[in-house]
């Protein structure tokens, strides 16, 4: 498969272990930001498709990484988009806030990777991706914004896209 930008789509996947239990006063100022963090980010420009737990509006309640990790994955038409969403949004105040809220991970709590357009990635996918670059480091298959590699160097770890799944 050839991969050119239009071919292909940026996921993301980021993990945060909880401080304090989600119902507690103290988490109360992050879980205010959410709805509009959220909402920030279904409108900017480039936003493909974020994890959603059934019912809910947004996936905190899904914890596939330990009973206190949040996840949150999304995917992106561009690496441009998702930094722009990142750093130069209102998203940026939850990040400048993270230690209140979230311990201090010492290994890799971001991943980014290359997908084929119209794929939306597992929750198992993301936390393999996830896995390779904690075991490996940064490669064109499981990468961060300081390592970043182009869908082209990634072409040769794209999967085949199988039937798009439902938002």
């Amino acid at each position: 498969m050839t991969a050119s930008t239009r071919a292909t789509h940026l996921a993301q996947l980021n993990v945060a272990t909880l401080l304090h239990p989600f119902d507690d006063p103290r988490m109360a100022p992050f879980v205010e930001m959410l709805d509009p963090v959220n909402a920030a980010a279904d409108s900017t420009p480039g936003f493909v498709w974020r994890l959603v737990e059934e019912g809910a509006a947004d996936a905190t309640g899904l914890r596939p990484a330990g009973a206190d990790v949040v996840v949150n994955l999304s995917v992106w038409q561009t690496q441009e988009s998702l930094w722009d969403f990142a750093y130069r949004s209102g998203h940026l105040e939850v990040m400048r806030r993270r230690r209140e809220w979230f311990e201090r991970h010492v290994e890799a709590h971001m991943v980014l990777w290359w997908i084929p357009a119209g794929h939306l990635p597992t929750v198992e996918e993301a936390l393999e991706r996830l896995a390779d670059l904690r075991a490996h480091g940064p490669s064109p298959r499981a990468f961060t914004f300081a390592s970043a590699h182009t869908a082209a160097e990634a072409a040769p770890h794209l999967r085949a896209a199988p039937p798009t799944q439902t938002a």
